[in-house]
């Protein structure tokens, strides 16, 4: 029996191999229906068959399980997978779709196709296995359906969209706490850009009580807010947390600090305010942190530990401060380093050489200085960014070969001086190479046939370099961009030299002392680079360049400052094909327009600038789409317009002032709705200024009608919302009163009604216009007390300032109340609420500097109105016409003033200059006034003061213009510093005055510095007894004065000798006199300018091209100057005439 056993038991053996083998060869391939169900699906899709990498390779003749995009499990017969991520989908997925039949699918991923905004389907709730759902950047829309909240295996769920659109996701209904309540195992959750509309306790406790192991949390663009609440410390396993572009608005929580597995942390652009939460540096395990672009944010970097893990620190756009630590040198991983708009302060650390993995390295926009150290310590390396901080010294000339990747090399706006090194234009990847706004000097190196291949820009402007543009320069064939205006290049330039960069889009060479020989052969002109840029300011043209006519893609065209003459030719408005969209033809000799002129209702021009050249007769107003039309400063000689709306459609500024037009402002002029600068003055237009342009300050920011014959009245309407920055009707004939309505135009900030007949009384309500920096009411019939008496006859001081707003005029920088009929006192009160003008000059300079008050009228450009203001200055009228936001001024002169002068003007730190004169104050010179350290020119004469003038006056080392004249001071003068240089002008009808520069001398008890000694102090005996060296000495004195005196009181030639030379003796016998002589000048101007170079000082280096001069600087008058009491500045006689001259060289005092 055992032996028919055996070949059964071989039977059944063999039978269970057949069988194990026909299982395997079937579970080879994927089921029937999941080949049939991704097959139906492809069909039901809308794809692009051109872009598809995957789908369009799917085909039923191969196992779908080997198809581009397709998953099976580890029996390869079900579907578990599916990527169809970037195949262009447009449609085709809803909620019969065969996606859905896919039941065993684990991990779906459709990121980066465009479903236009259709809804997600509630199918994919039926998808229960999944585990891994990734819809991100597929423009799904609406809601997200409550069904994703079912699936309860998920682990993944991404939905973000880093390009929301109008219909973006959103959770309302349900809401961010439904959504996430079953996903319990979820780990990582990205919902960037979805709109979820929750507050910080809102959101925070929603995930925290329902993800216990979530490691990524990333909701960027959520419409979030704040603050971030402590319950999110229960997500202790979070190891990434990407919050930008929320309103947080709220302090980064201390409590970050204790996520140890913390290795990314994003929280830019979410409006946090507060101190950083130093800690969070000190995380072991952090490798990215970005805090970029809150302003608000402040903060210190550390001293980070030893072997740090970040390798990516952005802070750009914060108020991060102080300097840079060594400890820096720590971060030996670090690979991306942007500080970029903080304000770190001090030196680049040297430590910073240990960065050797570094690629990007941006410093720029803080106030860095020092010297740039070499920067060759990382060859990876392609960005170094140190533009606009203060770097001083040479650029480093050494380790530049290390830097084979370095494709961005940006140093604008330091003060780098020295030469450009050679090794900058041999980097082999160089692409980008800025320097511009520097202080660099000599001429350009050679660097022929060593200059790196893939350089497209070369930006060299504003700086210092001279000779002749080398050769090389041309020969840069990548070239694409090339600025090299602002700087001491001479010589003349060949136009085939310009040939040779065929790929150049951009050329500008403008200031220069350069000539540009346009003429050229005819294969030359046509040949010429097609260039959409070029700005060829001030380069001694004399006629208009003929290869211009050959430009089909120019854009940009500058010509300005040159002495182009004659006609604008016609062909000129059809350069560049009707491309042609900036055109500046300003500063030349252009006298008119070549006609006829062609039809522009197509054109593309957007900034035409004609001012300032010969144009005249009637106005040529084109064309219809100019954004910017600047016809200022020429001798058009028409009326405007009736029409001139035509050709304003799209107008924002439009200028014709400084012609000499006449008639009418037509009313049509209201009809240009986009307007926001109109400028008409300095011409003869006559008749009323028509009330619709106060209707248009709805949109109007400057409206300029200075210095014409205007009359009437003020328009009596500015609607709500007025937006005028600048109202300048000074120089008219308007009469009537101030209207009330201006107190709607809040943002206002420069008002000058000067010079008109306006009467009214002060109008007190001016006080709402907290933005306000200059007010002029003068030369007008103002009268009355400008302090407000209310029924209950308390007193409102300051009507320029009410008590109950401690803040009147917190802005106000210049007041001119001159030549009106003001009465009463002046206001005390008023004076200690004009916050500006307390502001001291340590505080007024960081804020302040370099500002001028301007209205930019076309956001994204540099394009600018700058306002101008006439102040009264050292005797001297004289127009502003960059009004510096350091410059105050107080003018109350020739009104009826009467009382003290209040004690609280010597708080008002910022002066520059003060003018009370011309009324009838009474009372003593305050002491205070000797706390106005800025103060340059003061002016009390024609009052009744009375007194000494005070010792404290003497501590004014600025003060060049002093006017005391026709009061009724009394005592010495005070000799010290500025006193010294004032003549007797400053001093006269002051019958009780003595002491130089007056004839009158000063009496024992006039001079007297302290009480005489009394009769017990000196004893009895000093009344009899007498020193005779002392008398002898005197009777010596006087028998020489005689000796000297009497020959000249009768001997006529003798005394006209002595005038000629006396000046040369006393140089013989006092050489260090010299400085303290005044000859008798006749006339008494002072230079109008000379305020404004005082005030050079200030400005600093707002103006780009200016330079610094060595030794001693300022305006120098013939025998009527010297130097203050610091040796550095010239103060001047101002009875003197004043001509220029060369400063002083240092070697010769």
């Amino acid at each position: 029996m055992r032996f028919l056993l055996l070949p059964w038991l071989f039977f059944l053996s063999l039978h269970q191999s057949f069988i194990s083998f026909s299982n395997i060869s079937v579970h080879s391939l994927c089921l029937n229906d999941q080949s049939s169900l991704l097959l139906q699906l492809k069909e039901s899709l809308s794809y692009n068959n051109s872009t598809s990498l995957k789908l369009v390779s799917w085909n039923s003749s191969t196992d779908c399980c080997k198809w581009k995009g397709v998953t099976c499990d580890g029996s390869g017969a079900l579907v578990t997978g599916l990527d169809l991520s970037s195949e262009s989908i447009t449609g085709g997925i809803n909620n019969s779709s065969r996606l859905f039949d896919l039941g065993y699918l684990q991990s779906l991923n459709l990121a980066n196709n465009n479903f236009n905004s259709t809804r997600i389907p509630s199918g994919f709730g039926g998808l229960g296995n999944l585990t891994y759902l990734n819809l991100s950047n597929s423009n799904f829309g609406a809601q997200i359906p409550i069904e994703i909240s079912r699936l309860i295996r998920l682990v993944n769920l991404d939905l973000s969209s880093h390009f929301p659109g109008f219909l973006s996701l959103k959770l309302e209904d349900p809401d961010l706490k439904t959504l996430v309540r079953n996903l319990s195992s979820l780990i990582e959750l990205r919902l960037d850009g979805v709109n979820i509309s929750a507050h910080g306790g809102e959101w925070c406790q929603a995930l925290s009580s329902a993800l216990p192991n979530l490691k990524v949390l990333s909701l960027s663009s959520c419409y979030l807010s704040g603050p971030l609440d402590s319950s999110l410390l229960k997500l202790n396993s979070l190891s990434e947390i990407r919050l930008d572009l929320n309103n947080i608005s709220a302090e980064v929580p201390e409590f970050f600090a204790n996520f140890s597995s913390l290795t990314s942390l994003h929280l830019s652009s979410c409006a946090l305010n507060g101190e950083f939460p130093e800690r969070i540096f000190q995380l072991p395990n952090l490798q990215i942190l970005d805090m970029s672009i809150n302003q608000n944010l402040k903060g210190f970097l550390p001293k980070f530990p030893r072997n740090g893990s970040l390798h990516t620190l952005l802070l750009d756009e914060t108020n991060f401060t102080g300097e840079l630590p060594d400890s820096i040198g720590n971060l030996k991983l670090l690979s991306k380093l942007k500080l970029v708009g903080c304000s770190f302060h001090g030196s680049i650390p040297s430590s910073i050489a240990n960065l050797t993995q570094l690629v990007l390295f941006d410093f720029s926009s803080n106030n860095l200085s020092g010297p740039i150290p070499p920067l060759g310590f990382s060859e990876n390396l392609t960005q170094i960014i140190l533009a606009h901080n203060r770097f001083t010294g040479p650029i480093p000339s050494s380790h530049w070969d290390r830097l084979v990747n370095l494709v961005n090399l940006d140093f604008r706006n330091n003060s780098l001086n020295g030469t450009i090194p050679s090794a900058l234009f041999t980097l082999p990847s160089l692409q980008k190479l800025q320097l511009a706004h520097n202080q660099l000097t000599d001429q350009l190196p050679d660097f022929s046939n060593l200059s790196s291949p893939l350089l497209d820009t070369l930006d060299l402007s504003s700086n210092k370099l001279k000779g002749p543009i080398p050769k090389a320069v041309f020969e840069l064939g990548g070239l694409k961009i090339l600025t090299l205006s602002s700087n001491n290049f001479s010589g003349t330039l060949q136009l085939s030299m310009i040939q040779q960069l065929g790929n150049l889009s951009s050329l500008d060479l403008s200031y220069n002392s350069l000539s540009i020989n346009t003429t050229g052969s005819n294969s030359v002109l046509s040949s010429f680079p097609q260039i959409g840029t070029l700005k060829l300011a001030s380069c001694n043209l004399s006629v208009f360049p003929d290869f211009l006519r050959e430009q089909s893609k120019l854009s940009f065209l500058d010509l300005s400052n040159n002495q182009i003459h004659g006609s604008i030719p016609k062909w000129i408005w059809n350069i560049g094909n009707g491309s042609l969209a900036y055109l500046n033809l300003s500063r030349n000799l252009l006298e008119d327009l070549e006609r006829p002129l062609p039809d522009l209702s197509s054109s593309l021009l957007a900034i035409l600038d004609l001012h300032n050249n010969l144009l005249q007769g009637p106005i040529t107003l084109l064309p219809p789409s100019s954004i910017v039309l600047d016809y200022s400063n020429n001798n058009f000689t028409s009326v405007i317009p009736s029409n001139i709306d035509k050709y304003l459609v799209f107008t924002i500024f439009f200028s014709l002032s400084g012609n000499k037009l006449r008639g009418e402002i037509p009313k049509s002029i209201c009809n240009a709705n986009y307007l926001q600068v109109l400028d008409l003055s300095n011409n003869s237009l006559s008749g009323l200024v028509p009330p619709c342009l106060a209707d248009m300050s709805v949109t109007l920011g400057i409206l300029n009608l200075r210095w014409n014959n205007l009359n009437g009245t003020i328009p009596r309407t500015f609607p709500d919302g007025c937006s005028l920055r600048t109202l300048d009707l000074n120089k008219n004939k308007l009469e009537g009163q101030v209207p009330r309505a201006l107190a709607n135009c809040t943002r206002l900030k420069v008002l000058d009604l000067g010079n008109n007949q306006i009467n009214d009384t002060f109008p007190f309500w001016l006080q709402s216009l907290s933005l306000l920096q200059v007010l002029v009411l003068r030369s007008n019939r103002f009268h009355g007390s400008i302090e407000q008496h209310s029924e209950t006859n308390q007193t409102f001081h300051g009507s320029i300032g009410h008590p109950e707003n401690n803040h009147t005029f917190p802005a106000l920088q210049i007041v001119d109340l001159s030549s009106n009929y003001f009465t009463g006192s002046l206001p005390s009160e008023c004076f200690s609420r004009w916050q500006r003008m307390r502001i001291s000059k340590d505080e007024a300079l960081p804020k302040f500097k370099h500002w001028i008050i301007k209205f930019r009228f076309l956001e994204l450009s540099q394009l600018y109105y700058q306002d101008a203001v006439t102040v009264t200055s050292k005797g001297l009228e004289m127009e502003l016409v960059k009004i510096l936001t350091v410059f105050v001024s107080i003018d109350f002169s020739s009104n009826r003033f009467e009382g003290e002068i209040p004690e609280v003007i010597g708080t008002l730190e910022s002066l520059y200059v003060l003018n009370l004169s011309h009324n009838a104050l009474t009372g003593r010179i305050p002491s205070s006034l000797g706390n106005l350290k800025q103060l340059e020119s003061l002016d009390l004469s024609q009052n009744k003061l009375n007194g000494e003038i005070p010792q404290q006056l003497e501590s004014l080392t600025f003060l060049s213009s002093l006017n005391l004249s026709n009061n009724r001071l009394e005592g010495k003068i005070p000799q010290a510093n500025q006193f010294q240089t004032f003549s007797e002008a400053s001093f006269e009808g002051n019958i009780g005055l003595c002491g130089r520069p007056l004839a009158t001398n000063c009496t024992g008890a006039e001079v007297a510095s302290s009480s005489p000694p009394t009769f017990e102090e000196t004893g009895s005996k000093s009344m009899i007894e007498f020193d005779w060296k002392f008398i002898w000495t005197g009777l010596g004195f006087g028998g020489g004065v005689g000796m000297v005196i009497g020959p000249l009181m009768f001997w006529k030639k003798g005394r006209k000798w002595y005038a000629e030379h006396i000046d040369s003796v006393i140089l013989m016998i006092l050489p260090s006199a010299a400085g303290l002589l005044y000859a008798n000048c006749d006339d008494g101007r002072v230079d109008a300018e000379e305020m404004m170079e005082e005030l050079a000082e200030i400005e600093g280096d707002f103006d780009e091209d200016e330079e610094d001069e060595e030794g001693y600087g300022g305006r120098f008058c013939v025998l009527c100057s010297k130097l203050d009491i610091s040796r550095k500045r010239a103060i001047h006689n101002p009875n003197c005439t004043c001509h220029g001259s060369t400063p002083i060289p240092s070697s010769s005092l």
